[in-house]
């Protein structure tokens, strides 16, 4: 007679890990932000509390496997036959990065006026990041690039506002009608991938700009 082979239970497995907040249960980020908060750590630390609690959730587990088990999908053509060329991402991806734009762990702290903005966004991504670290590259790259646009202030007041906002719109659509947007950093080429030391492209001063040569490259993430 067969046998069922996943008939048997393993009793050797830890339960899932859930209903921890990953604030209160991280030793060494809490007394990083207490070495660098000194006597705000207490301030910075309870203004973690819920993104900590929501981050050891199992709703949070379950969203960040659903992410990962459903990677982003090209769609060069809509049901009509129209080229639109979007990537699709699965709805749990979108929760994730709802729930981070929200907690202000893109750009949020160049436009704060609470204390300790930029402590309080490190310690907040790296309690969030035990979800998913997947969708964290858009959340660097869009804190990442307001300091980088000040040095046009015409493009800094055009997007800044944007990429500060503390609501996400996952739509594709023009910037001037949109709410809200986030950052993306072109330095990928098609024979590395993530592999940026594979690049070909070159940039090289010419008086007053710059030459680029080589390959064309992509955006790393939407």
């Amino acid at each position: 007679m067969a046998t069922d082979e996943f008939a048997h239970r393993p009793t050797n497995q830890s339960p899932p890990l859930e209903g921890v907040s990953t604030v209160e249960s991280d030793r060494a980020l809490r007394d990083a932000v207490q070495a660098y908060a000194g006597d705000r750590a207490a301030g910075v630390l309870a203004s973690l509390s819920d993104l900590g609690e929501l981050a050891g959730s199992a709703e949070a587990r379950e969203h960040g496997m659903a992410a990962n088990a459903n990677p982003p999908r090209l769609r060069p053509v809509d049901r009509f036959g129209n080229r639109v060329d979007e990537v699709d991402f699965h709805p749990s991806y979108h929760w994730l990065m709802d729930r981070s734009v929200r907690a202000g762990l893109h750009a949020a702290p160049w436009v704060s006026d609470e204390p300790l903005p930029h402590l309080r966004r490190a310690a907040g991504y790296v309690a969030w990041a035990h979800v998913e670290p997947g969708h964290g590259c858009p959340m660097t790259m869009t804190y990442a690039a307001v300091p980088a646009l000040r040095a046009d202030p015409a493009l800094a007041a055009t997007w800044t506002p944007r990429l500060t906002a503390g609501t996400y719109d996952p739509a594709l659509g023009d910037p001037e009608v949109k709410g809200s947007a986030l950052a993306g950093m072109g330095m990928t080429e098609k024979q590395g991938g993530s592999d940026v030391r594979s690049n070909v492209t070159r940039a090289t001063p010419s008086g007053s700009t710059t030459c680029c040569a080589g390959t064309s490259g992509s955006p790393a993430r939407r």
